[in-house]
């Protein structure tokens, strides 16, 4: 018997409806421009409507095709809009990139429970209400579909002074498994995606300062990585490229995570 494996080409979303979480700045703006350069429909949501609204006119003169959706991942009721908006638009969603995210750069000791559960609540509980929903319109309609969850490096080993942000993408790490073993039967591929330093809103006066210059300097590749060098993974991890790829969660960190203790 033969097997065809499925090609990786500049259209390897061609068709797929891609709903895009966080995707108001950062890595989610990123993401949703290189989908709809691949081929995707693109469903952009988050909070900030009006810049949603500026990312889906670029993707759309540039060729692509976008729409905006308003999303609060806290809010179940905001989720269950949304998805059911992008059922309206587009049709069943066939690719989840589950991005939304937020950090509170505090040490453990200093943390205060506000924060702790601002951060738990939108990494981790709103990344399993977003999956949740979507996973169900794909379990109704029958689609075979992909899940990606925005994860970090620190989901897989500590920083000093992220306690409740490398806490809550540890969480997305496992709920990712979790997923991937249940759902592989029902033809849902569900992955991790995480990405080390990436200069983004969330982080740019930090890596503005000489500490933060100092401490890329002592990993191993010695820089922030770039936005497109995540393309390639995410678009692997999204399309039927990735098609026997289940269950994992990919650093993308310049080799930062086999740094030296």
């Amino acid at each position: 018997m033969t097997i065809k494996t499925p090609l990786f080409n500049a259209q390897a979303m061609a068709d797929k409806v891609v709903l895009v979480t966080g995707a108001s700045s950062g890595l989610g703006a990123h993401f949703a421009r290189v989908l709809a350069a691949a081929g995707a429909r693109v469903i952009v949501a988050a909070r900030r409507v009006q810049r949603l609204e500026e990312l889906v006119a670029q993707i759309n003169e540039a060729g692509g095709e976008a729409t905006a959706v308003a999303l609060d991942v806290a809010d179940h009721e905001s989720v269950e809009r949304a998805v059911n908006a992008a059922l309206r638009i587009y049709g069943p969603i066939d690719c989840l990139v589950n991005n939304a995210g937020v950090a509170a750069s505090k040490r453990f000791t200093e943390i205060n429970e506000e924060d702790w559960q601002f951060v738990l609540e939108t990494n981790l509980t709103g990344a399993w209400r977003v999956a949740r929903a979507v996973t169900a319109q794909m379990l109704a309609h029958g689609v075979s579909g992909s899940i990606v969850n925005t994860a970090s490096i620190l989901g897989l080993r500590v920083g000093f002074g992220a306690s409740a942000y490398a806490v809550s993408k540890a969480g997305v790490v496992q709920l990712t498994k979790a997923m991937a073993l249940e759902l592989a039967r029902k033809g849902i591929r569900v992955n991790a995606l995480c990405p080390g330093y990436f200069e983004t809103e969330m982080n740019r006066d930090y890596f503005d300062t000489e500490k933060g210059q100092q401490y890329i300097q002592q990993t191993p590749a010695q820089r922030l990585g770039n936005m497109s060098e995540l393309d390639g993974p995410l678009l692997l991890l999204c399309s039927d490229a990735g098609s026997f790829i289940n269950g994992v969660a990919l650093p993308v960190d310049g080799g930062h995570m086999i740094s030296s203790l």
